[in-house]
């Protein structure tokens, strides 16, 4: 099997869990958490968790702080379900792909008033 398959089906084993156990997580500051997406280095030793979360940037910032207080837990939880040799270490990151369509959006439909404005 080609590493890039393994690396893959690890990365999306994973996601499948962490978007089970985070909203289980008992700290306050995580909000409401989407796990969008799971990137495993080839080497198997690296996980970057791509998440969204709603609210305004304090928020944010909190469920940040609490994802990372919570990585241990959450490897202990991967570590149990998924056979690997070594668990990797969480990275986790905002996934801001949807903010950034947000803003696109806001822009076209912006650039459309103009233009029916013109006319």
């Amino acid at each position: 099997m080609p590493d890039g398959a393994r690396t893959d089906r690890v990365s999306e084993e994973i996601r499948e869990i962490l978007a089970e156990e985070v909203p289980r997580l008992k700290d306050p500051r995580v909000g409401f958490v989407t796990i969008t997406a799971v990137d495993v280095t080839p080497d198997l030793r690296r996980a970057v968790v791509y998440y969204t979360v709603l609210g305004e940037e304090s928020e944010q910032k909190a469920t940040r702080a609490g994802l990372r207080s919570a990585r241990a837990r959450l490897r202990q939880v991967i570590g149990g379900q998924v056979r690997l040799k070594v668990v990797p270490d969480l990275d986790f990151r905002l996934d801001d792909g949807e903010q950034e369509a947000r803003r696109v959006e806001e822009l076209l439909e912006k650039i459309h008033k103009e233009d029916a404005d013109d006319r």
